[in-house]
Parts: C-alpha cells; sequence; structure tokens
C-alpha cells in the first residue's frame, strides 16, 4: 500500500491474511468475555512467531495482525500498548525496506487506535520515530511523517504529556548530524514551543547548545527551522525574563558567538545582547567569557558590519553593569540580590583575586577557563570577575594581530575599571604596566589617546598613593627594554629647586606614587625606542600635559634627565621637550608662569628646568628668552665660544632664530623697542648672530636687528643706571652664577663622552670645518 492510502482505510477494509483475521476475531471475543489473559496470549503469539519471526511474509502478516488486534480491542488498547509496540518497533530495524513501511503502517493504526494513550509510551515511539525520519526508502519516510504528524496532533491535543522525562531523549538526539534527523527534531521543537500547556522554557539550557549546532547545518531550509525556533524562544525569554535560567545559558552563547559559522555567530550575539540588557548583574561573573568572545568583533569589516554593530552594543551594555560598590573589599562586602532591576543588586561572593599576574600571549583555551558553574537556584551570588577580565583584556593588548578597534575597547574597559573599581585594579597595574607603555608604540593616534588616558588615571588616581612606594629609580625592566642609567645624587650635589627629583612623587598632591614610575618608564621607552620619541614623542608629552598637570610633567622629567648618564638622549630629549613648552598651545598656561617668574613655584621650576636644559646649549639660551633672564642668555651666548661647534649645533642656532620670528617671542620682538631697559637682549641676538654663519638665518636676525631703533643707545658699561633686566634678574633671588657654573660641569661631561665616542671609533657630532 501506499502512504496515502493507509492513513485512511476504515479498519473493515483490510485484507488481512486468514491468521491475524482469525486473531482479530478471538480478540474481539475474548473482549467481549473480558478474558484478559487469553487476549495477552493472542497478541504474544502473533508477536513471537510471526512479528519477530525469521521469515519476511510471517513478519508481514504479525505486523497486520498486531494491527487488527489494536483495532479490535477499540478503546481498550491502551492496556496493552507495551505488547502491541514493541515488536512493531523491533521491525523499524528490518534491512527490507517494505517490512520497515509495513511495521509503520501498523504502528500508525495501533497509535490512532490508542490515541492519548500512548503518550507513556512517547519515549520509544519517539525514538523509533527518529530513526525512520533519516530512513533511505522515500515510502518508508513518508509513512513515518505521516505517522509524525499524528502522534503531534496528539501530544499538542493532550496535557499529559511528560516534558521531564522526555527532555533527556531530546537533548541527546538533538546533537545528530544527520539532515533528516534534525529537520525531525527541529519539528518536534517548534511543535512543543507552541503548546501553551507544556513550557519548554524552563529547559532551553539542555537544548539551547544542539540548537545552535543545528543552526549551522548545511541545508537552508533546516538552518531558517532553526532560526525560527531560536526567534521564537528569544521572544518568549523577552516576555517573561523572570523565569529564564539566564545564568545556565551564558557560557552556551560565549562559545557560539566565537563560531566561524556568521549566522550562528550573529545569532548568538544578539542573544547576548539580549541576555546582558535583560538579566542585568547575573551576567557579572561571565564578564571574562562574554569579553573573549565580544573584543575581537569590535574591528570586523563592513562584511560583518551586523555582527560587529551587534558586539559592540553587548560590549558597552557589559560595562554599564559594573559599578562603584564593585570596588568594595572582600571581607566588608554587602550582599547583592540577583533581582532584574540594578536598584536591587548587591554583591555577596566573595572575589578571588590573583594580582601581580602578568599574561604575554593569549590561551586558545581562555573562553573555557572563565566558564563558571553556576546552579540554577532563584538567587545566585553575583560579583565581579575581575582578575578574569583583567587577563582577558591584557591578553588582547598582547596580540598584536588584534584589530584597532578591539584594542580601544580594551583601553576604554580599562579606564572604565580603573575609574569604578580603582582599589581593585591597582593590584594589576604593576602587570598591565609595561604592556601599556608598549601600547605607546600603536600605529594608531586613536589607540595612543587611549592608552595616555589610561596611564594618566593610573597616575592621578588617589587609589595609587602608597604610603611604600619603593625605588625610585624605575628599576622595573619588565618591558625588556634599554633601562635610562640615572645615579644616586647626593643632596648637596643638588640645589633646594632640584631636591624634588629625588623624591618618588612629584610637586604637587594630585599625582600619587605610580606618576614618577609613569615618567622614568616613559623615558626609558623613549630612550630604547628613538623613532618612537621622533615620530609620536612631542604627540605623546603634549597630550599628557592636557590629561595630567603640564608642570608636574615638566618638572619630574627635568629631575629625572638631570641624572641620566646617556648624555646624547638627554640632550635630544631636552630638545624635545623645549620645543613642546615653546611651541604648543598646550603649554599656553605653563609658559605664561616661565615668562616673569614672579612667584616661588615657577623660579623653582625654571631651575629645575634650567639644570637638564644645560644638556643641550641652544635650549638653554631660549629657556633664558622666554623667561626674560635676557642678561644670563648673553652670558651663556660668552660661553658658547668655548664649547664645541659642530654643523648640529648650528643647525640649533639656525631653529632658535627661526623661533624667534613666531608668534611665542612677539613680546620679546616688542621689547627690542625699548633699547635702554634691554640692552643684554640685543647683545645676546647679536651674540647670535655672530655665531651663525652667513646664511638665511644671518640674514633674518640681520634684517631684525637692523630694525632696533636709535643704534647708538647699544652702548652700555657697569656703571650705567641700573636696567630694568638687571633689577629683575637680582629680584628673582635666583643665583645666576651657580647656574653658569652647573652649565659649564654639564657640558664638560658632554665633551667628554664625545671624545671617548671618538676614542671607541662611534659616529661622532658633525664638525665644522673651516
Amino acid at each position: 500500500r501506499s502512504p496515502e492510502k493507509f492513513a485512511h482505510m476504515c479498519p473493515d477494509s483490510y485484507s488481512f491474511l486468514s491468521s491475524p483475521l482469525f486473531s482479530a476475531r478471538l480478540v474481539r471475543e475474548f473482549v467481549a468475555q473480558n478474558n484478559t489473559a487469553q487476549i495477552k496470549h493472542v497478541i504474544q503469539i502473533l508477536s513471537q512467531e510471526f512479528a519477530l519471526s525469521q521469515h519476511p511474509h510471517s513478519r508481514k502478516g504479525g505486523l497486520i495482525g498486531l494491527a487488527a488486534c489494536s483495532i479490535a480491542l477499540g478503546k481498550d488498547s491502551g492496556l496493552y500498548l507495551k505488547e502491541l509496540i514493541e515488536p512493531v518497533l523491533t521491525c523499524f530495524n528490518d534491512a527490507d525496506s517494505r517490512l520497515r513501511y509495513y511495521a509503520c503502517e501498523a504502528l500508525y493504526n495501533i497509535v490512532k487506535v490508542a490515541r492519548g494513550s500512548v503518550l507513556p509510551h512517547f519515549n520509544v515511539l519517539f525514538d523509533g520515530l527518529s530513526k525512520l525520519a533519516a530512513d533511505p526508502d522515500p515510502n518508508v519516510k513518508s509513512g513515518s511523517e505521516l505517522l509524525d504528524r499524528l502522534l503531534k496532533d496528539i501530544v499538542t491535543e493532550s496535557n499529559k504529556f511528560d516534558l521531564v522525562g522526555f527532555i533527556p531523549l531530546l537533548r541527546e538526539r538533538i546533537y545528530s548530524n544527520n539532515q533528516y534527523a534534525r529537520q525531525f527534531i527541529i519539528s518536534w521543537i517548534l511543535v512543543l514551543e507552541s503548546v501553551p500547556d507544556i513550557n519548554l522554557l524552563d529547559y532551553l539550557p539542555e537544548i539551547l547548545d544542539g540548537l545552535f549546532q543545528i543552526l549551522g547545518d548545511n541545508s537552508k531550509e533546516i538552518r531558517k527551522m532553526c532560526e525560527v525556533a531560536l526567534g521564537e524562544f528569544l521572544k518568549e525569554i523577552k516576555k517573561n525574563p523572570s523565569s529564564v535560567k539566564f545564568a545556565e545559558m551564558a557560557n552556551i552563547l560565549v562559545i557560539h558567538c566565537q563560531a566561524s559559522d556568521d549566522l550562528i555567530q550573529l545569532t548568538a550575539m544578539c542573544w547576548m545582547r539580549e541576555f546582558i540588557q535583560l538579566a542585568g548583574r547575573v551576567m557579572l561573573p561571565y564578564s571574562s567569557g562574554i569579553l573573549t568572545a565580544v573584543l575581537p568583533c569590535l574591528s570586523y569589516d563592513d562584511r560583518k558590519k551586523s555582527i560587529k554593530e551587534v558586539a559592540n552594543v553587548c560590549n558597552q551594555s557589559l560595562m554599564k553593569l559594573v559599578i562603584p560598590e564593585d570596588d568594595e573589599t572582600d571581607e566588608g562586602k554587602q550582599s547583592l540580590s540577583l533581582q532584574m532591576e540594578p536598584k536591587e543588586e548587591s554583591l555577596s561572593q566573595q572575589e578571588v583575586t590573583s594580582s601581580g599576574k602578568s599574561f604575554s600571549s593569549c590561551d586558545s583555551n581562555l573562553s573555557s577557563a572563565s566558564v563558571f558553574n553556576v546552579s540554577s537556584t532563584e538567587r545566585v551570588p553575583v560579583t565581579l570577575n575581575l582578575d578574569g577580565i583583567v587577563q582577558v583584556l591584557d591578553c588582547h593588548l598582547h596580540d598584536t594581530a588584534i584589530g584597532m578597534m578591539t584594542r580601544i575597547a580594551v583601553l576604554k574597559w580599562l579606564y572604565h575599571l580603573y575609574i569604578k573599581t580603582p582599589r581593585k585594579m591597582f593590584r594589576h597595574t604593576d602587570s598591565l604596566f609595561p604592556i601599556l607603555l608598549r601600547t605607546l608604540s600603536d600605529e594608531s593616534d586613536e589607540v595612543i589617546l587611549k592608552d595616555l588616558e589610561v596611564l594618566a588615571e593610573i597616575a592621578s588616581s588617589p587609589a595609587g598613593q602608597t604610603e611604600d612606594q619603593g625605588p625610585c629609580d624605575g628599576s622595573d625592566t619588565r618591558s625588556g627594554q634599554l633601562e635610562l642609567h640615572i645615579p644616586v645624587v647626593k643632596a648637596s650635589q643638588l640645589s633646594s629647586s632640584g631636591m624634588k627629583g629625588m623624591e618618588c612623587s612629584p610637586s604637587t598632591p594630585t599625582m600619587n606614587s605610580y606618576f614618577y614610575k609613569f615618567m622614568i618608564n616613559l623615558l626609558k621607552r623613549f630612550s630604547s625606542e628613538r623613532k618612537l620619541l621622533e615620530t609620536r614623542g612631542a604627540f605623546i608629552i603634549r597630550q599628557l600635559c592636557l590629561l595630567l598637570n603640564a608642570e608636574n610633567i615638566f618638572h619630574s622629567m627635568a629631575d629625572i634627565l638631570l641624572r641620566e648618564e646617556d648624555l646624547k638622549f638627554a640632550s635630544t630629549m631636552v630638545h624635545t621637550l623645549n620645543t613642546i613648552l615653546l611651541t604648543s598651545s598646550e603649554l599656553f598656561q605653563l609658559r605664561n608662569q616661565l615668562k616673569d617668574l614672579k612667584t616661588p613655584e615657577s623660579r623653582n621650576l625654571f631651575c629645575c628646568l634650567y639644570r637638564s636644559w644645560c644638556h643641550n646649549p641652544v635650549t638653554t639660551v631660549s629657556l633664558c628668552f622666554l623667561t626674560q633672564n635676557y642678561k644670563h642668555a648673553y652670558d651663556l651666548i660668552q660661553k658658547f665660544g668655548d664649547l664645541e661647534v659642530t654643523v648640529d649645533f648650528l643647525t640649533e642656532v639656525d631653529k632658535l632664530v627661526q623661533l624667534i620670528e613666531c608668534p611665542i617671542f612677539t613680546y620679546l620682538r616688542l621689547q627690542l623697542l625699548d633699547v635702554k631697559n634691554n640692552p643684554y637682549l640685543i647683545k645676546a641676538l647679536y651674540g647670535l648672530l655672530m655665531l651663525l654663519p652667513q646664511s638665511s638665518a644671518f640674514q633674518l636676525l640681520s634684517h631684525r636687528l637692523q630694525c632696533v631703533p636709535n643704534p647708538e643707545l647699544l652702548q652700555t658699561t657697569d656703571s650705567t643706571k641700573t636696567t630694568l633686566g638687571f633689577k629683575k634678574a637680582t629680584s628673582t633671588n635666583i643665583d645666576y652664577l651657580e647656574l653658569l657654573q652647573h652649565f659649564e660641569r654639564v657640558q664638560n661631561k658632554h665633551l667628554e663622552v664625545r671624545h671617548q665616542r671618538t676614542g671607541r671609533g662611534e659616529p661622532q657630532d658633525r664638525r665644522v670645518v673651516l
């Protein structure tokens, strides 16, 4: 028979073999007599002697006979279902496709008669049907579909379906790789999801992983069915979030958010977005796993734009879950209950910390390492797994292959954590510090900006102030780079203006103990990576002046450079700092502070800068011009005659002349109008003119000096009436003679080092050949 026929035939129309027909008549008689023993005996004979016979024709007759007995039993067939069903299901495995078809036909009739009575045997029926769904014979497969529809109708109309007993079988079979078996499973999930009396959502954690596996099937039809099923579940989750076991499904989503299949990844990411927004802080224990999955997606290109956008929402939503209360000490932490509303959230689970660890490379098992076994209780203690989050962020920063947007997101996370949970984050600062410094070499300006924000927060946060500040010599060499050589300097070797350099804290209380360490390590970075200094040095320092106190930065760097043994680097660094000081708009306030030297603080800063600026003669003169110490500038230029004049030296003089023509020194050029009170300014400029060869810079400065009115007033002697410039110099209480002697000592050291390099055959400065 064809499947279309056997589903609609009336029981009386079957043309059975003689023995099954006779058995059916006997069964009717035994039913009328209520002879249960004889009924079981007839079913046993049909089962053992026929349905399970070795002869194909006997098996066929036995199957038809069992179906006939079921029809004869009518409503009483439910009493004998086990005996009727088992032999039929055995024939589902028959090698003969015709017998498998007859078995399907027989079971259809048995189920049609028994209806709801078959539900206690649902699992064995489902198991048998799942096998027939993948049957290679089209007739058998079609017959199984008819039986499947009948069974679905029965389940749908009944309120006695045992979902609890069915879930283990569903969980097992959902991992089938067979295309038809998957289609069969999804169809049943859709049916069960549509029945109001069946709450499949409670058991979603049992089958969610399998559903995502099926979502990656090669068949478009099956993928679409699975999408629909997952969509229905997500709709129900949004309607009833209070009954959803978010915690038990979090790690499943973490795994599939990292899938290579775009559809699986996008779907899992959408689920993750909803979970974070609906469950709130319930998702915090899984933050490290979520970040492992989400962060790489932020660097996707337009081909995966949808995934990138959803991942960005996940990242932002997760970041908002971190609150200042997460920074409470573990001992005094209050309990946060896992309610949906953030107002009712609190912390109770003690957080395990492992500060001081550094992770230099990503572990392939990182996502599984952050998997938590959360019980399915209604109230679970929740806590911020800060150690796990920092491990993931550190890992991504070390990964040179990650995209720019991911690096930016990582740095935003670190900044956010330092803002919200500073005390706990400072446990990890020592391990994060080296990679944050290395990130300053990044190709992206935006990455560097975010990195500087993190470093600035570390350097200025009150949580970073420690009583035991440790050594101040920047001996931390985690970065593996060339160190700055800062020898111990006796206090007597420094004036009062330089004594602050011996402390680990900067000159104002707004910075913490990490600030000075940051400055030392930043200069180490510049020293070991000169390309970074050349290409990004000015950019980095200017941004730091915006983020932190500019006076602190210049004061601390000057202190450090004063004790730097690599004199060539010190000279280069001083030149860079001087250029920034004189030209950057960010330093406008600091320049005004230095211009008049009216306060003790400004004079202290001038002396500190001066001592380090002495590493570079021309920058020292420019500092004097900036601070209007024109007589001292003239005295310095007089000393230039004793220095070894090189091409590089003359080049710097050339640049200083160009700088004098810039807006920064407008006030200096205007002071040339007052020849009487600024004789040493004019002398200093003429001194520069005399140093220069007759180049374009010479012509520029010469033309400027020609504009000075009343040249005859340039003549002056020591007996002349005290000038304004001299009054200014003496009123500042600065020992200019001692500064001049310091300048000579520093330049003598530079001369010695140059001669030593020459003796070793190292490249020397370009000399002027006359």
